[in-house]
């Protein structure tokens, strides 16, 4: 199921506090620059750019660990699941603001552009800084939690029109069949806030001596959470 945290999505800032973590930080503050610049406050639009770029985290993540437990014979202690997991939830992001944001021609080759350079340049990042690819996905899932809040407030306000939620994120979130755009966006930031720890946590676990037992207990800590438990299986 997808995320169901109860927690503020907001609350879960991570200061940066090394050199990756800043050099993660500056990379996410040009990235979220650029996407300042071309979309302005079209939340939808840019909904489905970002999250094309989102769902490739994971998807590259997940594959790497898959050949790291290949080549080291041992167990993955779960990581790979979590990261294909969040994956499939991005992807689904995606196809649900498809179905409400309609993008154009040119849009949809700025998807492609986007996703072709992401996946070479963040798994080039991952094989050299497994934490740093963390601390970004970390910080990107920061912004969109922030970028989600903007797109509430539009709908608040009346600036965005609270149309009725699309079946695929009905049927997704199970929400009820009443359910309105407002409700699919408070779903997918409480997907985007549990990335956020869960990527913030895997990259702390990079940090300790022993790294085989600090995914273990990242493993317990989603297990034990339920602000963090669901993101483990679709988030």
């Amino acid at each position: 199921m997808p995320h169901q945290g109860t927690t503020d999505p907001l609350a879960g800032h991570r200061r940066p506090d090394g050199f990756r973590s800043r050099l993660a930080f500056a990379f996410t503050k040009a990235l979220r620059f650029v996407a300042d610049s071309f979309f302005a406050k079209r939340y939808g639009h840019r909904a489905i750019v970002l999250e094309t770029v989102a769902g490739v985290p994971g998807m590259v993540g997940g594959m790497l660990q898959h050949f790291r437990s290949l080549r080291r014979m041992k167990d993955d202690e779960g990581w790979i699941k979590i990261l294909l997991d969040e994956a499939e939830n991005e992807r689904m992001h995606l196809m649900t603001f498809i179905e409400i944001a309609q993008p154009n021609w040119f849009e949809r080759m700025i998807v492609l552009f986007a996703q072709g350079a992401f996946f070479f340049g963040y798994g080039f990042i991952y094989l050299i800084s497994p934490i740093t690819a963390h601390r970004i996905v970390g910080y990107f899932e920061e912004e969109a939690v922030y970028s989600y809040t903007q797109y509430l407030k539009q709908i608040d306000e009346g600036v965005v029109e609270n149309t009725p939620a699309p079946k695929i994120a009905i049927d997704y979130w199970d929400l009820g069949p009443d359910a309105r755009l407002r409700d699919v966006v408070i779903a997918v930031r409480a997907d985007e806030a549990g990335h956020r720890d869960v990527n913030h946590a895997l990259a702390d676990a990079y940090l300790e001596p022993d790294r085989d037992a600090a995914r273990r207990d990242v493993i317990r800590a989603l297990d034990a959470s339920p602000a963090l438990a669901p993101a483990r299986e679709t988030a």
